[in-house]
């Protein structure tokens, strides 16, 4: 199998490992109700504090119409929580509740035992090589974004 043949057969089944594994991650019989969905916007949530839709949106590469079914979602399960800011009603703000934070920590640890699975055995090269080849790719998903 040339080289090309070879990165493409192991990009196709990382894709599809990292989803299926990240999902079973995620559902433990704490978390038996998040989706890997779920993670991703409390993920872009984050702990700061709170932060507006239209932010979270952007972050995820989404209209403000789609967050919104999540985060209605994420509300009913007591992830997250949504206000209207003081300074302006139309503007509406999301934050983590404390299950919501521990779900993002939950989901943390598992790309935290990821990563160092992946490079505890490389050298200081190889990390740079993986890191700047990983880059590129990411660069290149980036550039076809919204094309097609």
């Amino acid at each position: 199998m040339d080289i090309n043949n070879a990165l493409n057969d192991v990009l196709v089944k990382l894709f599809r490992n990292i989803e299926e594994i990240e999902e079973q991650a995620i559902r433990t019989e704490e978390y038996k109700d998040m989706t890997t969905n779920d993670a991703r916007v409390i993920e872009a949530i984050g702990m700061d504090g709170q932060k507006n839709m239209t932010t979270v949106a952007r972050a995820l590469h989404v209209t403000t119409g789609t967050l919104t079914i999540s985060i209605n979602s994420l509300v009913k399960k007591n992830y997250v929580e949504r206000v209207r800011s003081e300074e302006d009603r139309r503007v509406v703000l999301v934050s983590l509740t404390p299950k919501g934070k521990k779900a993002f920590l939950h989901h943390q640890c598992f790309h935290e035992e990821m990563i160092e699975a992946v490079v505890e055995q490389l050298s200081e090269a190889e990390k740079e090589v993986l890191q700047k080849a990983l880059e590129r790719l990411n660069g290149f998903f980036l550039s076809k974004r919204g094309k097609g």
